[in-house]
């Protein structure tokens, strides 16, 4: 097992008194070759188990292993066996890229011709060959995530643990990134937490929710769609803005909500077995409204998060 979590607890004192329990008797098991996604809302615990999972924070209760090393009685072969990029990403700024890396690399004990040729593969797996011999303060913010990455790497851990790793990237750096990170997850166990939904969509089977401390889902993700609640969604396009018409969408049977996306296309939320298209065709024609598009969507991981985060009050 590359990352083993028992009835992991911890609390947060608060002023001395009561405390906060910010992760509340959790249990999961990620096996190698795994790249499992750790979502949740702000404040839900993924950063804490995260930390204790780095032998960075200690658990107030309960127990979790990396590689079969237990963070508590043998942090520095936890060290050893993983590699992490926390949230808000920690660099010397001052140092050059390169020598930043064969800094980071030299503390996990690499030397010599093994150091450079680790440095030199990180450097072209991260895309970072034109920026190896600038300071890291004049990288802009995605290409510090990168420096952030390689480091992470440098060691060839068998486990990566990333906090928001596609931070501050941009549309073709999310890309160039995904696929590092698909690449990796062929040898390597990934545990990494996003709020991009589509990040986790496009390199998971399985993702973990966390919410209030508590796991209220670990699944692979069609089985996740499979046991939601089964909404249907449509999305319809009108010629025109329906403006206070917009009503009429409200009153198909069926409906719970509609979304404005923009001012000719609304989003339509439904209840299980319900055929919203024959519903919004035979309104727009009986009301004389020119349909352009219409499109049923599936069960998306957004809404499977909202509805496993939203009011829940585990």
């Amino acid at each position: 097992m590359s990352i083993l979590v028992k009835n992991l607890t911890k609390l947060y004192a608060q002023n001395g008194k009561t405390a906060q329990k910010a992760v509340d008797t959790i249990s999961f098991a990620i096996q190698p070759g795994e790249i499992v996604g750790f979502l949740g809302p702000n404040g839900a615990g993924k950063s804490t188990t995260m930390k204790i999972a780095t032998a960075y924070l200690p658990p107030t209760a309960g127990t979790v292993e990396v590689n079969g090393f237990d963070v508590q009685t043998d942090s520095i072969a936890v060290r050893r066996s993983l590699g992490y990029l926390p949230e808000h990403n920690p660099l010397y700024l001052d140092m050059y890229v390169k020598e930043f890396l064969q800094f980071a690399g030299s503390l996990h004990g690499l030397r010599g011709s093994t150091l450079n040729r680790r440095t030199s593969e990180m450097i072209e797996l991260v895309g970072l060959p034109l920026e190896q011999r600038k300071k890291i303060g004049q990288l802009s913010k995605g290409y510090r995530q990168r420096v952030g990455l390689a480091q992470a790497l440098i060691h060839n851990p068998p486990v990566l643990i990333l906090d928001e790793p596609t931070t501050g990237l941009d549309p073709n750096q999310l890309t160039e990134i995904r696929q590092v990170i698909r690449t990796i997850g062929r040898e390597k166990t990934v545990l990494f937490s996003t709020h991009i939904m589509q990040e986790v969509e496009a390199l998971c089977d399985r993702v973990i929710i966390i919410n209030r401390g508590r796991i209220v889902a670990d699944g692979l993700l069609n089985q996740l769609r499979e046991t939601s609640d089964g909404s249907v969604v449509v999305v319809a396009e009108f010629e025109q803005d329906l403006g206070d018409e917009t009503v009429l969408l409200n009153g198909i049977p069926g409906v719970r909500h509609v979304e404005v996306l923009d001012e000719n296309r609304y989003r339509l939320t439904a209840d299980k077995g319900t055929d919203l298209r024959a519903a919004v065709f035979r309104l727009a024609a009986d009301k004389n409204l020119t349909l352009v598009g219409l499109k049923q969507q599936e069960s998306s991981l957004e809404g499977i998060f909202k509805e496993l985060t939203m009011n829940n009050e585990q």
